[in-house]
C-alpha cells in the first residue's frame, strides 16, 4: 500500500522543505545548555550522524540567542529557535541567521511586535512554527472547553494563525501536541480538515525510552498512515539521538523512507541455531550499507522462506546448515558457519547490480 499524503503548503527551512510533497523530515531538540555553544555544536553533530534533518534549540535570554551565529557556522542542518514571550529574542535570532522560529504570536507582546517579527522573518525567508501545546492554551480557550480537547487545540492554532495572516505572513508550520495519544491524533485530524499548512507531528512529554517509542509510534504512525504530517519529532526523556533513530524507524516501516529493513523471526522451539546474534550482525551490516533492501533472518526452513517471501533476500538456519532464499525461493544451502558471510556476499552483489542498472 502506498500512503497518499494530504496536500499542504510547501515551506522552505534552510536548505530543505517541509510540506508540499517534500519527504517527511525527522527533528530533535538540543538538550545541552544554550549558553555553551561548543556543547551544543557537539550534540548537533552527533544528531546529524544518526540522520537528524532539523534541530531545535530553546533560548531563555539574549546572551544565549547571540550564540546562534556561532553554532550555525559549525553545523550542516537547519536550526530552529524556540522563543517564548520576548519578541526581541526572535528578532535577534533572525539577525543571527536562524532557519526557522518556533513561537506563538499570541504571547510575544501585541500586534505591533507580531508584525515586527513577521516582517523580519519574511525579509529573511524564515518560516514560523506555531507550537500549540496542551499545557499552554490561552486561558479563555481553556475556560471555554474545560480541558485541552482537540477542538481547543485547533481553536488555539487558528487564533495564532489569524495573527500572522493579519500581517500578511503565511510561511507557517503548525504543531498541536499533547501527552495523550488519542487527543493528539484527533487534533491533527481536525486541523487538517480546515487548513493546508504543513504539520509538525509529535506526542509531547511522551516519557522514557520505551513509553516514548510506543506512544510516538501510535500517534505519529497512525497520522502518517492517513497521509497527515510533514515533519516529526519523537519526544523522549533520554538521549536525543534515540529520538532520531525511533523517528526514522517509524518512517521506514511506513515506506516513507527508502532504507534497509530487517525481517527477523521471534524464534520458537523449532529454532535450533544461534539466530539472535546473527540477526544483530545482519542489522548492523545493512544499516551501514544503507541500501534500501529488505533482508530476512528466519528461524527455520519450515516457515522461513514462505513467511519472508517479500524479502529481497533472506536466510534460515538449522541442523548445522542453512538456506539462502530470494523472494521466497531457495537458491543455496550452506553450512551454518558460512551463512552470514554468504548472505553478505550476495547482498553486496545485489547492491552492485542495482548500481549498475541505474548507470
Amino acid at each position: 500500500m502506498t500512503i497518499i499524503r494530504r496536500p499542504t503548503k510547501k515551506i522552505r527551512v534552510g536548505n530543505m522543505f517541509i510540506g508540499g510533497g517534500a519527504p517527511v523530515s525527522v527533528q530533535s531538540m538540543v538538550k545541552a545548555d544554550a549558553h555553551d555553544p561548543q556543547a551544543c555544536i557537539e550534540q548537533i553533530l552527533r544528531l546529524e550522524e544518526v540522520g537528524c534533518d532539523i534541530v531545535r534549540m530553546g533560548f531563555l535570554d539574549m546572551e544565549s540567542v547571540k550564540n546562534i551565529g556561532i553554532i550555525k557556522k559549525k553545523i550542516h542542518i537547519p536550526l530552529v529557535a524556540d522563543i517564548h514571550f520576548d519578541y526581541t529574542f526572535a528578532l535577534e535570532a533572525l539577525r543571527q541567521g536562524v532557519d526557522k522560529l518556533r513561537l506563538n504570536p499570541g504571547n510575544i507582546g501585541g500586534p505591533d511586535k507580531v508584525r515586527a517579527v513577521a516582517d523580519e522573518a519574511k525579509k529573511r525567508g524564515v518560516p514560523i512554527r506555531i507550537g500549540v501545546n496542551a499545557g499552554s492554551l490561552q486561558r479563555e480557550i481553556l475556560a471555554k472547553y474545560g480541558h485541552p480537547t482537540p477542538e481547543a487545540l485547533v481553536e488555539s492554532a487558528a487564533e495564532h494563525i489569524k495573527l500572522l495572516e493579519a500581517v500578511d505572513f503565511d510561511q507557517i508550520v503548525v504543531s498541536l501536541k499533547t501527552s495523550r495519544v488519542e487527543t493528539m491524533v484527533a487534533a491533527y485530524r481536525l486541523f487538517s480538515e480546515r487548513f493546508d499548512y504543513p504539520l509538525h507531528l509529535g506526542v509531547t512529554e511522551a516519557g522514557l525510552e520505551l513509553s516514548s517509542t510506543v506512544k510516538s509510534a501510535m500517534g505519529i504512525g497512525s497520522l502518517l498512515l492517513e497521509g497527515i504530517g510533514d515533519t516529526i519529532r519523537v519526544s523522549m526523556t533520554g538521549d536525543n539521538t534515540q529520538e532520531i533513530l525511533v523517528g526514522r524507524e517509524i518512517l521506514k516501516h511506513l515506506g516513507l523512507r527508502r532504507e534497509p529493513i530487517l525481517i527477523s523471526c521471534p524464534t520458537c522451539s523449532r529454532t535450533n541455531w544461534d539466530l539472535i546474534p546473527t540477526a544483530r550482525r545482519v542489522q548492523a551490516y545493512i544499516d551501514q550499507l544503507g541500501a534500501p533492501l529488505t533482508v530476512a533472518v528466519m528461524g527455520c526452513a519450515v516457515n522461513g522462506p514462505g513467511e519472508a517471501r517479500e524479502a529481497d533476500i533472506g536466510i534460515a538456519g538449522g541442523n548445522h546448515a542453512g538456506i539462502i532464499f530470494i523472494k521466497g525461493q531457495v537458491v543455496a544451502t550452506v553450512p551454518e558457519e558460512r551463512l552470514y558471510d554468504e548472505l553478505v556476499a550476495r547482498i553486496n552483489e545485489m547492491v552492485r547490480r542495482k548500481g549498475e542498472s541505474r548507470e
